[in-house]
């Protein structure tokens, strides 16, 4: 549900409105008819993670990026 309210309700009513915006309602404050502002819940923004968390637990063998001959041929002749 949409509700509008001017900006002295709002100042008024702040409780009940924050209250009515986090059960779900559209709130919309006005200034002379104009909207000027949105009460909406609080949602905490994802956390970001952390690189480096697997540092010093996986290996590659130093030749891990080499070519492997077996699937280049695969790729350019189509049989092994």
């Amino acid at each position: 549900m949409r509700i509008t309210v001017g900006m002295h309700e709002a100042k008024t009513h702040f409780s009940r409105l924050v209250r009515q915006a986090n059960d779900g309602d559209d709130v919309v404050v006005e200034n002379n008819g104009a909207p000027v502002a949105r009460i909406v819940p609080y949602v905490e923004a994802p956390r970001r993670r952390k690189g480096g968390l697997a540092k010093g637990k996986i290996w590659m063998s130093p030749d891990c990026w080499d070519p492997d001959p077996d699937l280049e041929r695969l790729f350019y002749e189509g049989d092994l």
